[in-house]
């Protein structure tokens, strides 16, 4: 058996929109483009971070509306996210597909969403690593302020952690220490991104260098917006600048554009490691 793993984005990638979308700013009862707007705001008015800009307006709002910010609250926020199709029947079926290939297959967040939210969610448990921001939390539970943002940048990162088998967020010293290629758990080649657009562009820049394999999934159902481009339009443009290596849409019922491909990736993988033993 070898070990190979799929990171995913998770907004617009698993599920539509924004995760904290779904149902914690409905109970602010502030309209989302006014939330994100006053968010971003927010932090050019003081040269902020963006995911440390929009955390520190949750708590903010939160506070002014008396909504609780318990860890559990956020954590009860993420059992109302709703998925794109086959999203909760695919895990166990592209587990059970990749170990028939002789595959362990570890699955990974890597997101500038909550930790809290995906943990409560229906699929957390198929997750070996819920890499995304996240609260700090005080002796009663509650936010107090952010102990991990994770921007589009920094999401690098989070793949080589998963390269080297290192399943924290905190520990440097072996995320920066030498490893030779060939004792890493999880080669780069060995390894399949699914993000859905340009926020995900360096993680894939960066997968594609090492010799992974990259997606880019696309919301069908996504409302026009005049003046911006649909999600089909950015992944195509991002496959023609070549940032990309695959598109398809965020369908992952079985038999799918997207069901399809990740099998073929995981054949490959396959085939790859079966050709190497003839190398040696």
């Amino acid at each position: 058996m070898i070990r190979a793993a799929i990171a995913y984005d998770f907004d617009d990638t698993l599920a539509p929109g924004n995760m904290q979308e779904h149902s914690f700013i409905p109970k602010l009862g502030i309209p989302k483009e006014i939330f994100w707007a006053e968010a971003n705001r927010m932090g050019a008015d003081h040269d902020m971070d963006g995911i440390l800009a929009y955390m520190q307006f949750m708590l903010q709002k939160s506070r002014e509306k008396g909504i609780p910010i318990n860890r559990q609250d956020f954590i009860d926020y993420g059992r109302d996210i709703r998925f794109f199709p086959g999203v909760e029947s695919y895990f166990g079926r592209i587990n059970a597909y990749a170990a028939s290939k002789g595959i362990i297959l570890d699955h990974h967040i890597i997101s500038s969403g909550l930790r809290e939210f995906i943990s409560g969610t229906s699929i957390a448990g198929y997750f070996r690593n819920i890499f995304a921001s996240g609260f700090k939390y005080n002796d009663q539970d509650e936010a107090e302020w952010a102990a991990l943002a994770i921007n589009y940048t920094n999401k690098t990162q989070y793949l080589f952690r998963i390269n080297k088998g290192i399943d924290n967020s905190y520990d440097n010293k072996q995320i920066n220490r030498h490893i030779p290629d060939e004792e890493r758990p999880v080669p780069f080649e060995r390894m399949i991104y699914i993000g859905d657009g340009e926020t995900d562009v360096p993680s894939m820049k960066m997968m594609n260098y090492q010799g992974g394999a990259t997606i880019a999934a696309y919301n069908t159902s996504a409302p026009e917006v005049p003046g911006k481009k649909s999600p089909v339009e950015i992944c195509r443009e991002m496959l023609k600048q070549d940032r990309v290596k695959f598109i398809a849409p965020a369908d992952y019922s079985e038999g799918s554009d997207l069901d399809k491909l990740i099998r073929l990736l995981l054949d490959r993988i396959r085939i790859n490691e079966d050709l190497r033993s003839y190398s040696k």
